[in-house]
């Protein structure tokens, strides 16, 4: 696992102890200001607002696989984190595991916190009566259950006879007079029956349905050398589009910049141009597409397409959404997000269908602006392949050649 901390100097808000903070439990749709569902770089939004308070924030992921495992937000100094899924990078899972670090407020009640223990009879009294929990013999651990919610009490081995594996009931006091404290709590989406807890019970939490005509992780098939198709909204693309032409089918871009000039220019031994620090090319931004447009500053039209994978461990990670590209290269196969860099070698013999590739360059911003180290960028016919050293694909840069 990876682990990466914010290294900006931030300041904690004035006379609040570190996990006193209290935020709104929604049972089946979030707590605080994150909702089940959200994208990664939304959730990044909303912590970003509140510096003060999300001062301390770890980003956890699996470096070597990043789709096999849990993209996670954690925040250690008030007890719960995010789980995102690694594949849609859409919020799944919200887990407080250390119930005494966060307030949590539901209605006009509190539970949790350094001051108001989460106890069974406190959980019962708030959220009222529900079904017989499940007990895992193996965890001792008991898990009660509510529509997008549940509590994790740990129950002393001298009274696990008190529960049977499987569903059983938990008494509200232990015979010594005492009563469980919950351990963890789960919030996931509730438009499903799936019971969520710990252990393999967690698995089964996944993000709530995308809403009807949302283009979030929208379908983008290229044709290479002639255009992008957006599968939602059914629009078309080409090479050769004018900004106008891109404004009436994408709508406004997220951002406008000036191209810096090509530091692969270099190698073209019959290219003429200047090495100025900026050429008259210009790029349309959506970065909640994960897309960039690149214009030719002379003639104002696309030369350029720049599709992001977003794949965390790289320099552009939370800079976009993910482009959900879908690449048709041959025989009905093709070329996605998700699609390692070996298999497009093994399975698709990228020099017979893409044409002749030279040796990869190595890309790399510097270790200061950089952390994650180079990348590699393979260039063939059309397209331009910038490959993680996880063999993940970063990046889609399309051209006609």
């Amino acid at each position: 696992m990876l682990q990466h901390q914010p290294q900006r100097p931030r300041r904690r808000c004035e006379g609040t102890a570190m996990g006193a903070i209290v935020l709104d439990l929604r049972p089946g749709l979030g707590i605080g200001p994150f909702s089940l569902g959200m994208p990664i770089c939304e959730a990044f939004a909303q912590i970003e607002q509140q510096p003060n308070i999300y001062d301390v924030v770890h980003v956890k992921y699996f470096d070597e696989e990043p789709l096999k495992v849990d993209i996670v937000i954690s925040f250690p100094d008030h007890g719960f984190h995010l789980r995102f899924d690694p594949w849609s990078q859409r919020l799944r899972l919200i887990e407080i595991f250390d119930v005494k670090r966060l307030q949590m407020r539901y209605a006009t009640s509190l539970l949790g916190g350094p001051s108001t223990l989460a106890t069974f009879v406190a959980v019962y009294a708030l959220f009222g009566p529900t079904f017989p929990g499940i007990y895992d013999k193996d965890r001792g651990v008991y898990t009660l259950f509510y529509p997008g919610l549940s509590f994790a009490f740990p129950i002393p081995g001298q009274y696990t006879d008190c529960c049977h594996d499987g569903e059983a009931e938990l008494p509200l006091e232990f015979p010594d007079g005492t009563t469980p404290v919950t351990c963890r709590v789960s919030v996931y989406d509730s438009s499903t029956d799936k019971k969520v807890g710990v252990g393999s019970l967690m698995d089964k939490a996944s993000a709530p349905p995308l809403p009807a005509g949302s283009l979030y992780m929208e379908e983008v098939h290229v044709k290479l050398g002639e255009e992008l198709y957006f599968s939602t909204g059914a629009q078309h693309v080409p090479f050769g589009a004018s900004p106008q032409d891109v404004w009436s089918e994408l709508g406004r871009p997220c951002g406008i910049h000036q191209k810096q000039v090509d530091q692969m220019v270099i190698h073209s031994a019959s290219d003429p141009r200047p090495r100025t620090t900026l050429c008259g090319d210009y790029f349309y931004n959506y970065f909640t597409r994960g897309l960039d447009i690149l214009f030719d500053g002379q003639t104002h039209k696309i030369k350029k397409f720049v599709l992001h994978s977003n794949y965390p461990g790289h320099a552009d990670f939370n800079s976009y959404i993910k482009c959900n590209f879908v690449i048709e290269v041959h025989n009905s196969k093709h070329i996605t997000p998700s699609t390692k860099w070996d298999q497009v070698k093994s399975n698709y013999s990228p020099q017979e269908i893409l044409g002749d590739c030279g040796r990869a360059a190595i890309q790399t911003q510097g270790s200061t602006s950089n952390p994650f180290g180079s990348t590699f960028v393979y260039g063939y016919q059309n397209i331009a392949f910038e490959v993680m050293k996880n063999g993940y694909i970063a990046t889609i840069t399309l051209f006609q050649s």
